[in-house]
């Protein structure tokens, strides 16, 4: 079973530092998103185009400071001290999540190779065009397996976001994914992702400002 880019998260101190990051480094303006009661976060949108990304888009989440504190640990490791005062200086590229069909099947398939993925977490939230459902991998000490770098796996419902995204002005050009043990290449085996042994995650977006490279901790152009 395969895998593919389902979407990449950006972190942000606020969604409106998101936005303007969005726009000065993008040269786009992020599309709505909405807000997940269970882990007290928002996000803002936007659909990426690019061969092989089929149904891809772009998150920037923040912590939504209307929320009360959620009962569990935020998605992402948002709740680590160290992030938030990153990303107070700036966003940062933090994760990749990608799409499967069976979700049950891929965690076993992890806790096969000694990796605790957590379990799937069914999600919710509200839109215009109605309810948008997904489960997601969650452990529930909020830790990400292999150092950080174990892409989050989710199986949407019915709909997926972009189905009512309009077509966008961003393409992806490539995404690349290191230092996940060798087992589990031929298990995710993710569609048009490069897995190679350095860590890090690299994205190659060609955008209006044109081609732009983020590197995960780094939610700016890597070179000038």
């Amino acid at each position: 079973m395969s895998t593919e880019l389902d979407h990449l998260v950006i972190v942000a101190d606020s969604l409106a530092q998101g936005v303007a990051w969005c726009e000065r480094t993008l040269g786009v303006t992020p599309g709505p998103g909405g807000r997940h009661a269970l882990m007290g976060t928002h996000n803002r949108l936007l659909a990426l185009g690019g061969e092989g990304f089929a149904r891809a888009y772009l998150e920037i989440i923040a912590i939504d400071p209307e929320a009360p504190p959620p009962q569990r640990a935020r998605w992402f490791g948002m709740d680590s001290a160290a992030l938030q005062a990153a990303v107070r200086e700036a966003p940062q590229l933090k994760h990749v999540v990608l799409r499967c069909a069976q979700i049950e099947m891929q965690r076993w398939g992890l806790i096969n190779l000694g990796i605790d993925p957590g379990v799937p977490v069914a999600l919710e939230r509200d839109t215009p065009q109605g309810p948008l459902a997904w489960r997601l991998l969650l452990r529930d000490d909020g830790v990400i397996a292999c150092d950080g770098r174990l892409p989050t796996l989710i199986e949407w419902g019915a709909r997926h976001p972009t189905d009512t995204m309009p077509a966008g002005a961003l393409s992806l050009a490539g995404v690349s994914l290191g230092g996940l043990p060798a087992a589990l290449h031929g298990l995710l085996r993710p569609r048009a992702i490069e897995l190679r042994a350095a860590p890090g995650l690299s994205v190659i977006l060609d955008t209006p400002l044109g081609r732009v490279t983020l590197n995960d901790g780094h939610a700016h152009p890597a070179s000038a």
